[in-house]
């Protein structure tokens, strides 16, 4: 060999360059191997591909569209320009993707409060079927706001609290509060007037209440006249049976414009305790009794049909309440009365009114107990919101 010249590389394969010269980089001798693994696996899947049937590679490849509708008789106009919409309204779906109908969009699901889910009330009955009311009838067809209270006692609600005048002024506010919040419906006014007052002491009857006299009585009953309202006149028993103690009112229950209301809360034969130191209770049969007594009033001075409610606020307050009765001369109110905040007032109008129908609901408002801890007093509308809506509106 002629000097200055060397001599020529032998040929030698990669696998022996690798083997033969091992300081070669190491990241190099593992990376080509895959290159080469990764380049055999390609080649296999195009000629798979080949082999697969034409409508199914079609399938594979091809983005998903609707089917073309027949070609028209005439050309079509030309389409307008394309709409730029922002992502996430109307935007097309990416290739390979439908875009969902909204049909198949899921609606959110609406959040109530208590005592509003229209679900919750279907489940439980209502609305209750009821044959059509008779002549006369004040529900549905109105709505019932009311004071109430004693002329005797500032404490007891709204009715004594003020001078005659201007409580009926309050009332007659309320009232148009009402018709603006549901125009839908009239506005009946009425004074709900404590005419047996339950008594922390037995008194000369034994018996623990005390039964106004019949000049009170009739001194109220011409304040509703005068406001044009109808007069409830709520029994509270103590210790006496309300089957003693209603026939006393047959002759101004006699009135078409007088109606009834007792409350559990005061009936105390059962425990044998004071007013005032635990709630007492009605069953269903009492409420029937008294439902049936005014019933057996309107045949008799063939008078339209009584308005009858019954306070509640725990589900003691009324036993067997499924066993009531109903008599189309009746329209019986479940009336929810327990005051504090609104959630609390909704809880309970869903746990002792709601979940156990009888035939039409009540609601009332304290304008010191409900709001004595700083909560609001609940609106119109707020009690619009329940579901049903109730017609009887006390405020004391």
């Amino acid at each position: 060999m002629p000097q200055g010249e060397r001599p020529a590389a032998p040929h030698i394969s990669f696998k022996e360059y690798f083997v033969t010269y091992p300081c070669f980089p190491l990241s190099i001798r593992i990376v080509i191997p895959l290159l080469a693994l990764a380049l055999a696996l390609a080649l296999a899947l195009v000629s798979f591909a080949n082999d697969l049937p034409i409508d199914l590679k079609a399938a594979t490849t091809a983005p998903t569209e609707p089917a073309a509708p027949a070609a028209p008789a005439t050309p079509p106009p030309a389409p307008p320009a394309a709409k730029t919409t922002a992502p996430g309204n109307d935007a097309a779906p990416p290739a390979g993707m439908t875009k969902a109908l909204p049909s198949e969009i899921a609606a959110p699901k609406v959040k109530y409060n208590a005592g509003e889910d229209p679900e919750y009330a279907k489940r439980h009955g209502w609305p209750v079927i009821l044959p059509p009311p008779l002549p006369g009838s004040i529900l549905p067809q109105k709505r019932i706001v009311a004071y109430y209270g004693n002329p005797l006692s500032k404490r007891m609600g709204a009715l004594g609290e003020y001078p005659k005048d201007e409580m009926l002024r309050r009332l007659k506010q309320e009232v148009a509060k009402w018709e603006e919040a549901d125009p839908s419906l009239p506005v009946q006014p009425a004074l709900h007037l404590i005419a047996v007052v339950a008594q922390g002491a037995p008194g000369k009857a034994g018996k623990y209440r005390m039964v106004m006299p019949d000049t009170v009585v009739n001194e109220v009953h011409g304040w509703a006249k005068e406001a044009n309202a109808l007069l409830f006149i709520d029994i509270q028993t103590g210790q006496d049976n309300i089957r003693t103690i209603l026939p006393r009112f047959e002759w101004l229950l006699k009135n078409p414009d007088v109606h009834l209301a007792i409350d559990p809360e005061f009936n105390l034969i059962k425990s044998g305790k004071k007013p005032g130191t635990k709630i007492g209770t009605y069953d269903a049969a009492d409420i029937n009794y008294a439902s049936s007594y005014l019933a057996e009033l309107v045949q008799k001075y063939n008078l339209p049909p009584k308005v009858f409610t019954v306070h509640r606020f725990t589900r003691n307050m009324v036993t067997n309440a499924k066993s009531i009765k109903l008599h189309p001369e009746v329209q019986i109110v479940m009336h929810m009365d327990g005051w504090g905040a609104p959630w609390l007032k909704r809880d309970s109008y869903r746990d002792y009114i709601v979940a156990e129908p009888v035939q039409y609901t009540g609601f009332k408002l304290f304008y010191h107990n409900d709001t004595k801890k700083g909560d609001p007093l609940m609106t119109p509308q707020e009690l619009l919101d329940l579901n049903p809506k109730p017609l009887y509106i006390q405020y004391q």
